[in-house]
C-alpha cells in the first residue's frame, strides 16, 4: 500500500500502462466532475420529468447498480446514448492546469501508455489537453469504443483490450473506483488505486494518495 516498500521491483514486468482519466490523471479536490454530475442530473430531470433530488438519487443509484448513470438510463429507460454523452461532457476546463513532474513521470514509464475511460475520446483529449499530456499517451479509448460497456463490466474491459491488443500480464492499470479494478486483476493485470481512502481487497496491489509520488518511486524521478 502507500507506505510500503519500494513497488518497483512488482513492475518490472509491465510495458503497457493504462490510466483511467477522471479523478486519476488530476487531483480530485479540482471537482471536475462536479460539473459532469450537474449536467447529468440536468439531463435526467429533463428527460424523465423529475425533481432534481429525486435526479441525484437516479444519478447515483444508477452508477451503483450499473457502473455508470448512462448505462443505467439505456438499461431503464433506452435512453439514446450519444446525446447523453455530448450534453455532460460539455463543460469548463479551465480548473485543469498542466502539471510537468507528472507529466515526466509518465513520460519516463517504459512501454506503451493508455487511457481508458467511461468518458468520451473527445473529452478525454480536452482534459489531457489541459493538462499538457496529450504528447504521453498512445492511445486513447472511452465508453463508445467498449460499445457504450462501462467499466467496471468484463466485457468493457475485454472490447479495449482487444481493440489494442494489450497484453494484460505485461500491463497495470491506476484507477480511482476500487470496482473497476476488479477485472484488470483477474486479467492478469498489477492494480494501483489512486484516490483519499485505502481498500483492502484481493484485486487491489497497490493503493497511492498521490499518483505523481507513486510514479516517482517506479520511475526515480
Amino acid at each position: 500500500m502507500e507506505h510500503a516498500a519500494d513497488p518497483s521491483p512488482a513492475f518490472r514486468h509491465v510495458s503497457a500502462w493504462v490510466f483511467d482519466l477522471d479523478n486519476t490523471l488530476y487531483d480530485p479536490a479540482i471537482r471536475l466532475f462536479d460539473q459532469i454530475e450537474g449536467r447529468m442530473e440536468d439531463f435526467v430531470m429533463r428527460t424523465l420529468k423529475v425533481e432534481r433530488d429525486t435526479a441525484h438519487r437516479l444519478r447515483r443509484e444508477f452508477w451503483a447498480t450499473y457502473g455508470t448513470t448512462l448505462a443505467g438510463l439505456m438499461e431503464k429507460h433506452g435512453i439514446e446514448a450519444d446525446p447523453f454523452l455530448e450534453e455532460v461532457h460539455d463543460i469548463d476546463f479551465s480548473a485543469l492546469k498542466p502539471d510537468p513532474l507528472l507529466s515526466a513521470r509518465i513520460a519516463a514509464l517504459p512501454g506503451r501508455r493508455i487511457v481508458y475511460t467511461n468518458a468520451t475520446v473527445p473529452y478525454a483529449r480536452a482534459v489531457l489537453e489541459a493538462r499538457g499530456m496529450t504528447p504521453l499517451f498512445d492511445a486513447v479509448y472511452g465508453v463508445q469504443e467498449a460499445d457504450y460497456h462501462p467499466k467496471p463490466r468484463r466485457e468493457a474491459f475485454e472490447r479495449i483490450f482487444s481493440l489494442d491488443a494489450l497484453a494484460t500480464r505485461q500491463a497495470a492499470m491506476f484507477e480511482d473506483d476500487p470496482r473497476n479494478l476488479a477485472v484488470p486483476h483477474e486479467m492478469g493485470m498489477k492494480t494501483v488505486l489512486v484516490g483519499p481512502e485505502a481498500v483492502t481487497a484481493p484485486h487491489i496491489h497497490h493503493h497511492t494518495t498521490d499518483l505523481s509520488s507513486f510514479l516517482g518511486r517506479l520511475t526515480g524521478l
